[in-house]
């Protein structure tokens, strides 16, 4: 296996395992619209692939079976879209990705990391818990922006200053 930065080539098949793993996300959270998002902010962007097949010139393919994006604003890191394909689940992928990004994370200087998972996510819960996560007493708010809504109707190219953004 080998974990790697998101490339553009990528986009079709983590689009793929984003919509067969988090098959509720809200629209807001459309694979197309984050990446485009998220590349424009951070790189911190990676995937797991594997051999998946020999081609006919004799060369490996690869397949993505798992994705994680992080994020450091220069106080706390995050973890976003930790996703393994079914299949794939239980032969260390997701730890791997997480030690990966936790690295990445602590590099840049970064002193703390968080991620927020579904509180009916139980086995998830399990899972960061066995990594050193701990579920700290906070209540998150969350709030969905004009422009969130706007870009998912329409995928609409985000201002470039807020005061572009119509009022």
């Amino acid at each position: 296996m080998n974990i790697r930065l998101y490339q553009e080539s990528d986009a079709k098949s983590v689009s793929y395992l984003w919509n067969q793993v988090f098959p509720d996300n809200p629209s807001h959270n459309a694979p197309r619209l984050v990446i485009t998002k998220k590349l424009k902010v951070q790189p911190l962007f990676f995937v797991a692939e594997k051999d998946s097949a020999i081609g006919h010139e004799g060369t490996a393919l690869r397949a993505i079976v798992g994705t994680i994006m992080a994020g450091y604003d220069g106080h706390r890191g995050w973890l976003y879209t930790v996703a393994v394909t079914p299949q794939h689940r239980r032969q260390g992928i997701g730890s791997k990705l997480v030690q990966h990004a936790e690295s990445a994370l602590i590099a840049m200087g970064c002193p703390k990391i968080n991620l927020q998972v579904r509180a009916s996510n139980a086995e998830v819960v399990a899972f960061y818990k066995k990594l050193g996560y701990f579920t700290e007493e906070r209540i998150t708010h969350g709030k969905t922006s004009q422009i969130a809504c706007w870009s998912v109707l329409e995928y609409l190219p985000l201002p470039s200053k807020l005061t572009d953004v119509p009022v």
